[in-house]
């Protein structure tokens, strides 16, 4: 287990629950997964909520890893996100969030730097068996955390 696993899995016991793990995790990319049996529905399918809740998860970690590898220690919210389920997840699933906006997140960096808080969306797709299933959109608030130590990614 990584130390960004072991976290997402104190700090979010959602997480735990649904046995998420980290896959990848870096400047641009989060890549989480989740296995079908803690997650399972009545249809013998992901419950939606889980695919929800893991892409959700996703994408907060990117941006998570991204302000810790920029030496920006913040508290970071969703306030808003819909998602699209594409089609049925009969196994194992991942989400996979992307911020390759480089003119988005320099906007991010100085808003948060001016203003103490900023907004970003980010993008999440979920997977299963290699195909899309699902797709996520959310926008999430940073909010400056002055004299609190950035929290290591590794």
């Amino acid at each position: 287990m990584t130390d960004l696993e072991r976290y997402l899995h104190e700090q979010i016991p959602l997480s735990r629950a649904m046995r998420v793990s980290v896959v990848e995790a870096g400047e641009r990319r989060v890549v989480l997964s989740a296995p079908l049996a803690p997650n399972i529905n009545h249809r013998e399918t992901v419950f939606g909520g889980s695919a929800a809740a893991l892409a959700t998860l996703a994408a907060w970690t990117l941006l998570e890893v991204r302000l810790s590898l920029a030496g920006l220690p913040a508290r970071v919210v969703i306030q808003r996100s819909s998602m699209d389920y594409l089609r049925p997840i009969a196994g194992d699933f991942t989400a996979k969030a992307d911020l390759t906006d480089d003119a988005a997140w320099d906007r991010f960096v100085r808003t948060l730097g001016r203003r103490g808080k900023a907004r970003i969306a980010l993008e999440a797709v979920v997977e299963h068996a290699g195909s899309e299933a699902a797709r996520f959109a959310g926008e999430f608030v940073a909010v400056a955390a002055p004299g609190e130590p950035a929290r290591s990614s590794a």
